[in-house]
């Protein structure tokens, strides 16, 4: 059984069998072209319809559900954030408002305990001079005795050195006078 060929050449091929030209383009095999065209597109159609959109619509709806929530939840977190930051600062501000009134009651204390100390050393600085002024007041009696008596004596020698004698009695009137002035 042997072809032949003649029945298969027309207008889109030549006596060899080959195709003149694009054979897309032959026009006795368009209506064949566009009817196969047609159902590949109807079958493309009900694939997509059926089986590809929904599950990309599902998929898309997922995303957009999780996108929301995400959005929702990264809101809420920040409106917590600002919650804790108000939180955080008003501690801040009582803490600090708590140690200034710590700060204030220390010093108070410091200060308390520095004038008891202060009148404890003037107490004793007081005593302390009192003191000082007594054993001054000790001393300069006992000069005054010892520069009387020291007169009597130089009284006494210089009466005897200019050849007289003069008893004890007027010795010491005559340096007692003198001494009150």
């Amino acid at each position: 059984m042997a072809t032949d060929t003649t029945d298969v050449a027309g207008v889109c091929v030549d006596a060899g069998g080959s195709a003149l030209g694009m054979p897309q383009l032959c026009a006795d095999w368009m209506p064949n072209q566009i009817f196969w065209l047609l159902v590949t597109l109807v079958a493309i159609y009900f694939v997509m319809s059926r089986i590809a959109l929904p599950r990309i619509s599902a998929v898309l709806a997922e995303r957009s559900g999780t996108i929301t929530n995400d959005i929702a939840a990264a809101e809420e977190l920040k409106n917590k954030a600002a919650e804790a930051e108000a939180a955080y600062d008003q501690a801040l501000l009582d803490a600090r408002a708590e140690a200034q009134k710590i700060v204030a009651k220390a010093k108070a204390e410091i200060q308390a305990e520095l004038d008891g100390e202060l009148q404890k050393a003037d107490a004793q600085i007081a005593a302390k001079t009192a003191e000082s002024e007594a054993a001054i007041a000790e001393i300069r009696a006992g000069a005054v005795d010892s520069v009387t008596e020291v007169a009597k004596d130089t009284a006494k020698e210089l009466v005897a050195a200019f050849g007289s004698t003069a008893d004890a009695k007027t010795i010491t009137a005559a340096v007692t006078a003198r001494m009150k002035g």
